[in-house]
């Protein structure tokens, strides 16, 4: 159980406490509720592109690294199609810097034309080498526009195109920053040997003055209901051939997300799972074989992806992981097999709950969900799925006018040598 107390600014800015003086550290996590999912679709990568501005000089700091390191402390960000996440560690002693920090790049960013250029670089280069120039490295710019026809999950944090980000001006850039990056739209964590009266008072010396702005609305289309097989082929050069089977599956607030987490566990959580055990130690068919979820907010996707052994062909290779989904549809999980997987989803949380950044980061998620309480409610949703749940739940999930496959070829091994 993780205790916290709650309160909010008159700028609207929401702020979670959990006191945990067994710790020297304190973690300072900050949650825009911003992803690539609100972004335009003639203007994308944007969410991105912040994740670096905001380490590019803010109104009053012209760099974000140096003065958290001397006081020493260590920072980070990601960004998903659903959000943005900020944190900072430091000793407790040193909170303060943090807040200052987090602070002045709420208020505004620098804005200098040198900024957005190096940025942009940096993010276009990484567009490259991550997406465009790694082997396998376009599956998601690929097989999201195959699952998703009507909902921004159809394109990736990275972007559509580099071109989106190459022609952002600075204009775009600042109707951006002030439509998503403001204290309506954040939840600011702390979690650490720290007091709730010490934290109110340090909150609102450095957040409370920062202007409000208009809440974002978010109001995005409703993918409709897939009723067809989907399939795409590519070839590339890369190694060897891999598969893609990406099935619809319901949002982050849904029973049936739990049980599709379950089953991805089932099929591919370690050396015991139905999918190893069977396809790669006994048909010897695969050399590498996964199942997982995206973990989206909004109707997310169940991933079935596996690199087949040489002299599989992608057809046969389909066939073999349908023939396992097939036996999910049809028979209950086995008792044992089901307490197995629930155990290491608890020990996983528990290790997780350790560290107090794990703990600033899940209270802001599970706030922006909704409720920083369901993060004490986690391990009960599991723990309450039966066999007949993952039953239903595969009928429904695995059916196959529900499915995305990608076939991504190797133009290596598919060549035909001829000998002389």
């Amino acid at each position: 159980m993780i205790k916290y107390n709650k309160f909010t600014l008159e700028n609207g800015l929401r702020v979670i406490v959990h006191e945990d003086n067994s710790t020297p550290i304190v973690a300072v996590s900050l949650v825009y509720d911003v992803g690539a999912r609100d972004e335009n679709p003639d203007k994308t990568g944007f969410a991105h592109l912040f994740e670096h501005l905001m380490f590019g000089g803010s109104e009053n700091i012209e760099l974000f690294d140096e003065p958290l390191q001397n006081a020493g402390g260590q920072n980070n960000a990601f960004t998903s199609n659903d959000l943005t996440n900020y944190y900072d560690t430091l000793p407790y002693q040193n909170i303060e810097t943090a807040l200052w920090l987090e602070s002045d790049r709420m208020k505004s960013l620098a804005f200098t034309p040198k900024s957005l250029e190096v940025q942009r670089s940096v993010v276009i280069e990484e567009f490259k080498q991550r997406y465009l120039n790694q082997p396998y490295g376009d599956v998601w710019l690929l097989l999201r526009p195959l699952a998703y026809k009507i909902h921004p999950y159809q394109w990736a944090t990275i972007g559509k195109e580099i071109k989106h980000i190459e022609d952002a001006t600075m204009e775009d850039v600042k109707a951006f920053f002030y439509k998503h990056y403001g204290p309506k739209n954040a939840i600011l964590s702390i979690a650490g040997n720290v007091e709730i009266k010490t934290v109110k008072a340090l909150v609102e010396k450095w957040f409370g003055d920062i202007e409000g702005r208009q809440k974002y609305e978010r109001n995005l289309p409703k993918e409709p209901k897939q009723t067809a097989l989907r399939k795409l082929e590519v070839e590339r050069d890369v190694p060897s051939d891999m598969i893609y089977l990406a099935f619809k599956m319901g949002n982050r607030l849904e029973k049936s997300y739990y049980v599709s987490d379950l089953i991805s566990d089932v099929l591919s959580r370690g050396e015991s799972s139905r999918l190893y055990r069977k396809l790669i130690k006994e048909t010897h068919s695969f050399t590498d074989i996964n199942a997982y979820i995206s973990g989206s907010l909004d109707e997310g996707l169940f991933i079935v992806s596996g690199k087949p052994k040489k002299g599989v062909n992608l057809d046969e290779a389909y066939k073999l992981i349908r023939a396992e989904l097939d036996i999910m549809q049809r028979e209950l999980c086995d008792e044992k097999e089901l307490t197995m997987v629930k155990n290491k989803i608890e020990s996983t949380t528990v290790f997780g709950e350790m560290s107090v950044l794990n703990k600033a980061m899940g209270l802001g998620y599970f706030e922006l969900l909704g409720d920083a309480d369901m993060i004490n409610k986690e391990e009960d949703k599991f723990h309450a799925i039966t066999d007949k749940d993952l039953l239903e739940q595969s009928k429904i999930m695995f059916a196959e006018s529900n499915c995305s496959v990608l076939y991504y070829k190797s133009k290596i091994n598919n060549i035909c040598w001829i000998e002389k």
